[in-house]
């Protein structure tokens, strides 16, 4: 056949190796999947091509603005692995990576990021925090985030906030009422996985 043109079982083997998808984002939430037949007008497209030996993002864009880098960041914290984050305990400066912290709470209107031992302040608001953090993290009060893969026990309380427990630490936070059941059911996904 012409160059460029897939014919026969090879056009088909690799059209099976091949599906689109749209994913739509809210919040830098993933909140639908669909299969493309054909090219979305805007939006974020994933590729599957069982012939890769590694995965790897794209980002096509007219110009690099505010919101491609926003997306870059997006994508490099879905990583998880290898990402930090600059924190301070008075006139000293930590990096610390991202798996190191149990949970992000609000005390006088400053955030702290607390570790099995440490309490460190870092520069971000909250709701800030909740953009940028990778999917291992959740929000679970109006004043808490935590991370997913640190959270060890929660013992619920059906009139008030119940009490989730870290590994290896002796720290607690508290998961409202109204964050309860989504702690829940991101921790069972978790399972899930494993």
């Amino acid at each position: 056949g012409r160059p460029g043109k897939n014919s026969g079982a090879e056009g088909q083997k690799q059209g099976q190796a091949k599906r689109i998808y749209q994913i739509d984002l809210f919040c830098g939430k993933v909140i639908r999947v669909l299969k493309m037949s054909q090219k979305p007008v805007a939006g974020v497209k994933i590729e599957m091509d069982e012939s890769l030996q590694e995965e790897e993002v794209i980002i096509r864009c007219r110009e690099i603005n505010e919101k491609v880098l926003q997306a870059q960041a997006a994508v490099m914290g879905l990583e998880g692995t290898g990402s930090s984050m600059a924190l301070r305990q008075g006139d000293k400066e930590y990096y610390l990576p991202l798996e190191d912290i149990l949970f992000f709470e609000t005390e006088n209107k400053i955030i702290y990021a607390h570790t099995r031992d440490k309490m460190l302040e870092t520069g971000y608001k909250l709701y800030q925090l909740e953009e940028l953090l990778p999917n291992a993290f959740l929000r679970i009060s109006k004043s808490a985030i935590v991370n997913l893969n640190q959270v060890y026990s929660i013992t619920r309380n059906l009139t008030a906030s119940s009490l989730v427990e870290f590994m290896h630490s002796h720290k607690r936070v508290y998961v409202s009422r109204n964050y309860y059941k989504m702690l829940v059911e991101r921790l069972a996904e978790k399972r899930k996985k494993l």
